[in-house]
C-alpha cells in the first residue's frame, strides 16, 4: 500500500467516524438541562489531524479532562523542568471548542516521580521541604492556566478501602494536613477555580463514610473544597443502583458539587476480588479473563446498554447536585481497560466502539434522559 493511499484511507475512516458521531443525537445537547457531559482525552489524539476521537469529542461533549498531560510525571518530569507543550495543546483545544476544562491531577501518589519526595542526595525531604515543593508545583501549574482551567482535581485517591487516609509519601512526610495545604495552595493560585477531591470505590460504604468525613472536616476548617469526584470505574454488577444513589446523595448533602469523573463499565471477568481501581496493579494474563477478543456477544452488549441506562437514570434523578458526567476515554479502542489490570485484553467499556460508531449503550444513555 502506498503512503498516499494509506493517508487517504485514514482520512476517509476519520471522516466516516466524524459523520457517524455528528448524525447521532448529541450527548451534550441531550443533557444540556441536566449536567455537563465530558470525556478524557490524550495528547496522541490532539496531535493527530485525522483523529476520529477528536471528531467525536467535538460533536458529543462539552467538557474535557486530560488523561495524563497534567499529571506530575508528565508536566513536571524533573526538579528544574516543566513540560507545558502537551498541556497547552489540551487547554487550547478546550477553549477553541468552548468546553468546560478540567485539570487532572495536582496531588497523587501514582505517576509522581520519586525525586519529588527526595533531596539531591536521594534522602527523604523534611515536611517543610515537601510542602515548599508542593506549593511551587501547584501554584506554577494552576497559575499558568488561571481563568482557563475551570476546575481542578486537587487531591486524588487519598483514601484506603476502609476509609482511612492512605499511607502515601505525602501522608508520611507531611502528615494528614497535606490535603488541606494542597487545596489552600490551589485556591491561592486561582481563587475562582472549582477545587475537587477525586476517588474510586467510594460507592462502598466504608470508603464512602471515610470520604464524607474527610470532606466534612475540611469544609468545617474553611478549606475551599468545591466538589467531590466519584470516579465511576464500574462493572456490570457493581455498584448497585442503590449504592450509586446513596453515594451521590451523601456527598450532595455536604453542600458540595458532585461529579462522575472517570466513567467506564468493565464487561470482562474480574481479575481481582478487591474492586480496586489502583493503576499500579499489573496482573498475569489468563485466557478465561479475556473471553471477547473476537467480539462482544449481543447479550453482553445489551447488558452493557441496560447498565448505562440504569446509572444515567440515577444521574438524571439527582441532577440538582450532579454537575458533570465524564467518560474515561472516547472509544473502546483507546480505553485504559484494555491494558489494566491485565495488559492486552479486549474490553468494551465505553459508548463508542473500536470504529468510532455509537453502540447500543449510547442509545440507552440518550433514552435515559427522557
Amino acid at each position: 500500500m502506498s503512503m498516499r493511499f494509506a493517508v487517504t484511507a485514514i482520512s476517509i475512516f476519520a471522516m466516516a467516524a466524524s459523520l457517524s458521531a455528528q448524525t447521532a443525537p448529541s450527548l451534550k445537547d441531550t443533557y444540556k438541562n441536566s449536567f455537563l457531559i465530558g470525556a478524557a482525552v490524550g495528547d496522541r489524539q490532539l496531535t493527530d489531524p485525522d483523529s476520529r476521537d477528536i471528531a467525536i469529542v467535538t460533536a458529543q461533549f462539552n467538557s474535557i479532562t486530560p488523561e495524563n498531560v497534567l499529571k506530575w510525571e508528565s508536566v513536571h518530569p524533573q526538579p528544574d523542568r516543566y513540560d507545558f507543550a502537551p498541556a497547552d495543546r489540551y487547554v487550547a483545544f478546550g477553549e477553541k471548542n468552548h468546553m468546560f476544562i478540567v485539570g487532572h491531577t495536582l496531588i497523587w501518589h501514582n505517576q509522581t516521580p520519586a525525586w519529588v519526595f527526595q533531596d539531591d542526595k536521594g534522602q527523604p525531604l523534611t515536611r517543610d521541604q515537601l510542602l515548599a515543593r508542593m506549593r511551587d508545583h501547584i501554584q506554577t501549574i494552576v497559575g499558568r492556566y488561571k481563568g482557563r482551567i475551570k476546575g481542578w482535581d486537587v487531591v486524588n485517591e487519598a483514601l484506603d478501602e476502609d476509609g482511612t487516609l492512605r499511607q502515601t509519601p505525602w501522608m508520611k512526610i507531611i502528615g494528614p494536613d497535606y490535603i488541606e495545604k494542597a487545596f489552600e495552595y490551589a485556591h491561592q493560585a486561582d481563587p475562582a477555580a472549582e477545587l475537587y477531591y477525586n476517588d474510586y470505590s467510594v460507592e462502598n460504604e466504608a470508603k464512602r463514610n471515610g470520604a464524607v468525613d474527610l470532606i466534612r472536616r475540611l469544609r468545617a476548617k474553611g478549606v475551599p473544597v468545591t466538589g467531590v469526584g466519584i470516579q465511576g470505574h464500574d462493572n456490570l454488577d457493581w455498584p448497585s443502583v442503590e449504592q450509586e444513589e446513596a453515594t451521590i446523595m451523601a456527598f450532595g448533602q455536604l453542600g458540595v458539587k458532585v461529579m462522575i469523573t472517570e466513567l467506564d463499565i468493565d464487561v470482562l471477568p474480574a481479575a481481582t476480588t478487591s474492586g480496586s481501581a489502583d493503576v499500579s496493579l499489573n496482573l498475569a494474563s489468563r485466557p478465561e479473563l479475556n473471553p471477547y477478543a473476537a467480539g462482544l456477544p449481543d447479550s453482553v452488549q445489551q447488558a452493557l446498554a441496560k447498565r448505562y441506562a440504569d446509572l444515567f437514570r440515577v444521574y438524571v434523578k439527582h441532577r440538582d447536585v450532579l454537575e458533570r458526567v465524564t467518560f474515561w476515554g472516547v472509544t473502546d479502542a483507546g480505553s485504559w481497560k484494555n491494558n489494566w489490570p491485565i495488559k492486552g485484553r479486549t474490553n468494551y467499556p465505553l459508548l463508542f466502539d473500536r470504529n468510532g460508531k455509537p453502540k447500543p449503550a449510547f442509545e440507552a444513555v440518550v433514552k435515559a434522559a427522557k
